[in-house]
């Protein structure tokens, strides 16, 4: 039985548990209740921790942090949709709590669980029994129990395993809806089957993906930098890493590394500063950073050397960040060219590809972030399952982000048009937040399987019909749905409609359904805009 693990061993631990998810993640996604075609909670995983077994499978012989770390930043930089973050934040945590230690036993590895458990309830606001967060508390406080009676890692880890089978076999009563379907929550399957995976490859036994089968590896983290030597102002490109060991402010550092040089990336949290800038006398900067805490790591290059692009390594990143031009921007998600064009002639600054079933990463979310020239960006998620990855994005870049949770496309067009470029922050927060709860959302899809649901005999195939988050009704005549819901609507006494078509619908097919609410609602507004959206047929918004 093993009773310690080092860092390569932590390495095959994640790239086993990554193959584990991608084998299993269709089976994550059919765990999904609710019979839309957006049940992308393995994908989602799958995405997310393959991000850390990639950056893993190029590390040589990490010792036991910088595999822990390595997992935890690849992760948090890839988490697709809440499953993901919630993911990320567990390795964050474990990883915090394995930072300076070389090998891990089962007491140590019993603390780690229970510190994931922790950095995942503290970003979460409304924690909810029955879900990943459950069934991880729930392994993490029978590890430690274990480890009072036996300090082998394999033990402890194992004793968590069972727990987490009991834990998530009860998911299915915490939950009515899970109840009402009869299944387990997806989440916490998925964690259970990155536990299981860990468990075999402590054994010997790894789990890896079967040849032939994509594993869904991509590149989560952007470039560096392209140097110029033409255009090169400043010549050093100088980075470092901080270890935080007093509370002076580190906007501080900021404000007298901007007075040096350029290209200027500071990011702070609680244990550490990680500083880029280029500068032609790195050692002010240094001799100025240094009163900030001990140096982790420094990197000086003369960049007028550079005739090659430069990859560097995770914890060496640094993104291109667009220089202030105006004091507020804008990016919103949306998947479809007519929405982008909408969003756009709004003022978006930028819009990030993406919604049901193709959920953008946290590292998406931030490229656009960074791209935007403005000191504080707002981000209109649009979708319930992105809004977790946006938050995680303020603290990777030095632009303040705030999020805006719409979790649909009109409510992220709605709160567009109450935002006001020359109004302050607290203004355009309080009036975007306060625009989506005047809009009501109506979506056509299709069932993506077959499904008893909510007293829906429900077909695959069949259209579907949702009217905020509920499903309103189903049949195989997409016009008997959008009657109904155009009855509903002239019954809330609704005055604007704007129905937006999918890339699936052809002109003359939408302009029928423009006439069905022009009929049922003759004293409203109704306009017919093409989103090109793909998935979801019509997307229709009510005020």
């Amino acid at each position: 039985m093993r009773q310690t693990i080092n860092g390569a061993d932590f390495r095959r631990l994640v790239i086993s548990a990554a193959a584990s998810v991608e084998i299993h993640k269709q089976q994550l996604n059919d765990l999904n209740v609710f019979p839309v075609p957006d049940g992308d909670t393995g994908t989602n995983m799958s995405m997310t921790i393959n991000a850390a077994a990639a950056d893993l499978r190029k590390a040589e012989d990490p010792s036991l942090e910088k595999a822990a770390a390595t997992a935890a930043s690849a992760m948090l930089r890839g988490a697709r949709g809440n499953s993901g973050v919630i993911l990320s934040l567990l390795f964050r945590g474990l990883s915090k709590r394995l930072k300076g230690e070389q090998v891990c036993d089962g007491v140590l590895w019993a603390e780690a669980l229970q510190a994931g458990v922790d950095a995942a309830y503290k970003a979460v606001m409304k924690p909810a029994e029955g879900t990943i967060l459950t069934v991880s508390r729930l392994a993490a406080a029978a590890a430690q129990k274990a480890a009072q009676e036996n300090n082998h890692i394999e033990f402890v880890h194992a004793a968590a395993i069972e727990e987490a089978k009991v834990a998530l076999a009860n998911t299915v009563n915490q939950n009515p809806v899970l109840k009402k379907a009869g299944v387990v929550d997806a989440g916490g399957k998925g964690w259970l089957f990155v536990l299981e995976a860990m468990l075999n490859s402590l054994q010997g036994e790894d789990v890896v993906v079967p040849e032939g089968m994509d594993t869904g590896d991509t590149k989560q983290q952007a470039d560096f930098s392209d140097f110029d030597t033409d255009n090169i102002t400043f010549t050093y490109c100088t980075e470092f890493i901080i270890d935080r060991e007093n509370d002076k402010d580190p906007e501080q550092l900021r404000a007298f590394l901007d007075s040096l040089g350029d290209s200027l990336v500071l990011v702070d949290d609680e244990e550490i500063i990680k500083v880029h800038v280029h500068t032609n006398d790195p050692g002010k900067a240094l001799h100025e950073a240094i009163e900030y805490g001990s140096f982790v790591t420094v990197k000086i290059e003369n960049m007028r050397l550079q005739h090659t692009e430069k990859v560097l390594s995770e914890q060496e990143i640094a993104p291109k960040i667009a220089e202030p031009e105006k004091t507020f921007g804008v990016v919103s998600v949306c998947a479809g060219d007519g929405l982008a064009a909408v969003f756009t002639d709004l003022g978006v600054d930028g819009i990030i590809s993406g919604g049901q079933t193709m959920n953008p990463s946290t590292q998406d979310i931030l490229e656009a972030v960074n791209q935007v020239p403005a000191e504080t960006v707002f981000v209109l998620p649009n979708n319930k399952n992105i809004i977790m990855a946006a938050e995680q994005v303020d603290a990777l870049t030095p632009k303040h982000v705030v999020v805006i949770p719409s979790k649909t496309v009109p409510q992220g067009i709605t709160a567009m048009l109450s935002f006001n470029p020359e109004g302050t922050e607290q203004e355009n927060t309080e009036a975007l937040t306060e625009a989506l709860s005047t809009v009501d959302t109506m979506q056509i899809t299709y069932a993506a399987r077959n499904s008893d649901f909510d007293g829906y005999d429900i077909h695959e195939g069949d259209y579907l019909a949702i009217y905020g988050s509920a499903l309103f009704g189903t049949n195989k005549d997409v016009k008997v749905l959008l009657k109904a819901l155009a009855e509903k609507v002239q019954e809330e006494g609704k005055d604007y409609i704007t129905i937006y078509y999918g890339e699936d619908i052809e002109e003359k097919q939408a302009q029928k359904a423009e006439a069905i609410f022009r009929e049922a609602c003759p004293d409203a507004d109704v306009n017919l805009l093409r989103g090109g959206q793909p998935v979801y047929y019509y997307l229709i918004s009510a005020e």
